[in-house]
């Protein structure tokens, strides 16, 4: 019995615990309930009685999906509210992700057709938008897909991506390089990782900590460099050139789609590459089976020739790889210069985002969307007068991060062996 797994575990005493009436489907449910009545009943007055126009251009000409934004207010509250009872009176648990989706975005565009009523909002732009900011997340939680699936918790994502985008602005601006920028941007993030393996994997430092303490050391060293060298000289040393947008022709005329997916930057073709590279190679390859499997049982795996320290030390240290090229973002795309602490938490973001997609490669890509579409409605209902007060705007992302992983997660299962030092016998 002492060799039973943790999961085994869990999953026996789910199996023989009583079943409680008042479980989470029927709390999630009472909580669809009342942001629907909410929805319905505050947004749905509040909301002018005009038309709500979702606009496939930029412009408020065109296609277009319109609809008075009292009554879609109402509609979509009520759609909320019958998600929520749906789930309340009971359905099959393959149905419980779907309503629970229904019923927060139909909570969602109440909320839209409140703010639109008697505007436009561009959804080609909004989705663009929403890609182009989840980029770093996108990265950042791959990263730590990579590092926790072999049983190595990365915190440090936060200074991985503060040291690419100081990599990406100095050797950008020296080298007059984008390439050069993105590249530096990688091996930076990948020297944070290197300290994060040789101390969690070789000195058996517990993972959380130094993680921490390199994100603290990351904004030390390049907030020192960053006032000694980049501020009294800028033009030699914080002027990166941009990464510039390439068009697909004939991919990118597609309507809605084209725009977004086929319009845009290197660094969005490179995050939607590494996660179906990553997605099947945890599944399909060799080298997924073993990562897998040094994840949930290292003993197991060192055991059948898997040389589980190795397998850690590489994965620990691509994920830096890729988590320095999201750093880049913020200097070769996002701001074309690097300042201080310029990253302003998007580590932590996106280790939410890698908790809300289930450690998988797909459900960081999904919570990385969500995160950004949050950050983009900030944007934009700051541009067109919201009511709602700017501060509340500008702490949507971090509300729907606490709302997503303490609401909306539930009861997942890290790696089982994910942050536990491996002592070979």
């Amino acid at each position: 019995m002492s060799h039973i797994s943790t999961a085994t575990e869990q999953d026996l005493a789910e199996a023989t615990a009583p079943k409680r009436f008042w479980n989470r489907q029927r709390r999630l449910g009472t909580a669809l309930v009342a942001i629907g009545v909410l929805a319905a009943a505050l947004f749905g007055a509040l909301a002018p009685s005009e038309t709500a126009r979702f606009t496939l251009s930029e412009d408020a000409e065109g296609a277009a999906l319109s609809i008075n934004g009292q009554l879609g207010a109402v509609l979509f509250g009520i759609v909320a509210i019958g998600a929520g009872v749906a789930l309340l009176v009971g359905v099959a648990k393959r149905w419980q992700t779907t309503l629970l989706g229904l019923g927060i975005v139909g909570f969602v565009l109440s909320f839209l057709c409140w703010q639109v009523a008697g505007k436009f909002m561009p959804l080609v732009d909004t989705a663009s938008g929403s890609l182009e900011l989840a980029l770093p997340l996108i990265l950042g939680a791959l990263a730590g897909v990579l590092g926790e699936r072999s049983g190595v918790v990365n915190v440090a994502i936060e200074g991985q991506f503060l040291m690419g985008a100081f990599a990406a602005a100095l050797v950008g601006t020296m080298a007059t390089s984008v390439w050069f920028g993105l590249l530096s941007a990688a091996v930076g993030g990948a020297l944070i990782a290197a300290m994060l393996a040789v101390l969690a994997i070789r000195f058996l430092v517990d993972q959380v900590v130094v993680g921490i303490v390199l994100n603290l050391f990351a904004v030390g060293v390049t907030g020192f460099l960053y006032e000694r060298l980049m501020q009294p000289d800028a033009q030699s040393y914080n002027t990166p050139p941009q990464m510039e947008t390439w068009r697909i022709p004939v991919l990118a005329d597609i309507p809605v789609i084209g725009p977004v997916l086929f319009e845009t930057n290197f660094l969005v073709w490179l995050a939607l590459i590494l996660v179906v590279a990553i997605h099947f190679g945890l599944s399909r390859t060799r080298w997924g089976l073993r990562t897998r499997a040094v994840g949930e049982h290292p003993t197991a795996a060192d055991t059948v020739g898997i040389r589980v320290r190795g397998l850690r030390y590489a994965n620990v240290l691509v994920g830096g790889l890729v988590a320095g090229a999201g750093g880049a973002y913020f200097t070769l795309v996002a701001t074309g210069s690097f300042t201080k602490n310029m990253t302003s938490g998007a580590g932590f973001i996106a280790l939410a985002a890698l908790i809300f997609g289930r450690w998988t490669p797909v459900g960081a890509l999904g919570a990385a969307l969500f995160f950004g579409f949050a950050q983009k409605l900030a944007t934009y209902l700051s541009a067109v007068g919201s009511p709602v007060p700017s501060q509340f705007l500008n702490m949507l992302p971090y509300l729907a991060t606490i709302v997503a992983v303490a609401g909306l997660v539930g009861r997942v299962r890290a790696p089982a062996a994910d942050g536990q030092p491996y002592l070979k016998s």
